[in-house]
């Protein structure tokens, strides 16, 4: 992993929204990628256009992870937890998160949000997915991170990823975020703090997949809250 310093994915993020650090290695993603079809693994799959959400399919992964997700999970949170921290002084809110993973879940899981919320992502061609936010309870860490397992050189076309800001009094603001092979996005839950002229203010994000023109994508999703 690669610059997790939180000033600098503060720094990103205030910039731009997201912030883009590599993550995995080929063979990891290949690894990772070869687990989709281990059901026993999961707890739970989606076909999106049975819901609306799109067309693909995700599965969300059972407990006991597997080590280099919850490796990941982990890993990633403590950085992760000073920027959100950062977040919530500036917006005004007291209550901050703890400073290990280990003890942020145990907080998830006294609310009753118990069950495991990292998941794989697959699409086919014509696959997508639409915009949205991955909201699973009360409790919900502000950051989350999209991994491409996927060589977007040889293994599909299309498939970008995308975030909107929905800026208040104003136009909503897109962005393509194009991810290399086990590349993260880093970006905000559900909404993050913008500094305006009178301080700052909340600006809600969504996320979502532009339409894949050929071949297949699978993605790593790591959601830190899991879900009730």
């Amino acid at each position: 992993m690669n610059d997790l310093d939180p000033q600098h994915l503060a720094a990103d993020l205030a910039q731009h929204g997201y912030a883009v650090r590599p993550m995995l290695d080929p063979a990891t993603c290949g690894a990772l990628t070869a687990l989709y079809d281990q059901t026993p693994i999961f707890r739970k799959r989606i076909v999106m256009e049975a819901h609306g959400y799109g067309r693909g399919e995700y599965q969300y992964f059972a407990y006991p992870l597997p080590r280099v997700v919850a490796d990941l999970r982990s890993t990633l949170y403590p950085p992760l937890a000073t920027v959100a921290n950062q977040w919530r002084r500036a917006l005004g809110q007291d209550e901050i998160f703890p400073a290990t993973f280990e003890a942020f879940i145990e907080r998830c899981h006294a609310a009753g949000q118990t069950r495991p919320t990292p998941l794989m992502l697959r699409y086919a061609k014509d696959g997508f997915n639409c915009l949205h936010q991955d909201l699973y309870g009360e409790l919900v860490f502000p950051l989350q991170t999209v991994i491409l397992l996927s060589d977007p050189e040889r293994d599909f076309s299309g498939g970008e990823f995308m975030l909107v800001e929905q800026r208040p009094r104003a136009q909503s603001r897109g962005e393509v975020v194009r991810l290399r092979q086990g590349e993260a996005a880093i970006f905000p839950v559900r909404e993050r703090p913008v500094r305006g002229a009178r301080g700052y203010h909340r600006v809600a994000m969504r996320h979502g997949v532009s339409r894949v023109l050929s071949g297949n994508r699978h993605t790593l999703g790591i959601i830190f809250h899991d879900a009730a």
